[in-house]
């Protein structure tokens, strides 16, 4: 079973920064890991993957601002926001899979994404 544990998440103002990080109880893979977001209401949208090819993968209201990257010694997975706006403004989670898991929640590039945290609070305002 793998446990995955968010932080790094706050209110700040626009254009201001945040780190994300995610801990795994377990190793983290290097590939099938990535962030998703969620607002009330909505359903979760990816943010930033890193697929089956080592190929990150960006949302286009990501792209430019934020960067995924991991640390594979410390099981540990970040998410670098930048110039974050408003609309950034959601419950951010970590998720990891892989390609053969059984009923993942989503299923792209390559990977089914099975394993969550409980996510962190990121609140933008103008």
């Amino acid at each position: 079973q793998v446990e995955l544990m968010e932080s790094g998440g706050g209110s700040v103002q626009s254009g201001e920064s945040l780190r994300l990080s995610c801990t795994s109880t377990s190793p983290l893979s290097s590939t099938c890991v990535g962030w998703y977001r969620q607002v009330p209401g909505k359903a979760r949208e990816e943010v930033a993957l890193i697929d089956r090819r080592h190929a990150a993968t960006y949302a286009w209201s990501a792209r430019g601002r934020f960067t995924i990257s991991q640390d594979t010694s410390k099981n540990t997975l970040y998410l670098q926001m930048d110039n974050l706006q408003p609309e950034d403004t959601a419950k951010y989670f970590c998720t990891t899979g892989g390609p053969n898991v059984e009923r993942p929640l989503y299923f792209t590039g390559g990977c089914g994404y099975k394993y969550w945290g409980q996510g962190t609070q990121v609140t933008v305002s103008s």
